[in-house]
């Protein structure tokens, strides 16, 4: 499974009014949901549930919250770029700006994991990074995010 698969343009969103982590989530929540909004309740919970686990902030202003929800059988991808980062409990301590987070099937062990860690390798390029945050709309932010995609 690929980043482009699952990550919807109206999925991408530059937020302004996010002032710490559970508006954040919040936020996400209804992206991931999109057009069947009953299930923003069910992956608020499950994006909550694995932060109570440890922050999911990797590092250099980036974060990938995600959940399991039996609601999907296949899997979801949401981005936004805030504007003025927010505390995230990252391992560097360095506040959030840019945030991809995912709601998976249940049942989506093994391949969570390599979405995951395909994710996280992708955001390690600082070029990556620069280019997300200078970006001047969210089309941009879908491109720079699913070309060439893992």
């Amino acid at each position: 499974m690929k980043l482009k698969d699952i990550l919807h343009p109206s999925h991408i969103a530059i937020l302004s009014d996010c002032q710490d982590g559970d508006a954040l989530l919040d936020r996400l929540a209804e992206l991931l949901a999109g057009d069947r909004p009953q299930l923003r309740e069910g992956i608020i919970a499950s994006l909550r549930q694995r932060e109570q686990l440890g922050s999911t902030g990797i590092g250099h202003g980036v974060a990938l919250p995600h959940g399991r929800n039996a609601a999907f059988d296949m899997a979801r991808a949401a981005f936004v770029r805030l504007p003025r980062p927010i505390d995230y409990a990252a391992a560097d301590g360095v506040p959030v700006d840019l945030v991809l987070a995912l709601a998976v099937p249940a049942d989506f062990a093994h391949q969570h994991l390599q979405l995951l860690a395909d994710i996280a390798e992708r955001f390690s390029n600082p070029a990556l990074r620069q280019a997300l945050r200078l970006a001047p709309d969210t089309t941009t932010m879908h491109t720079l995010l699913t070309q060439d995609s893992p």
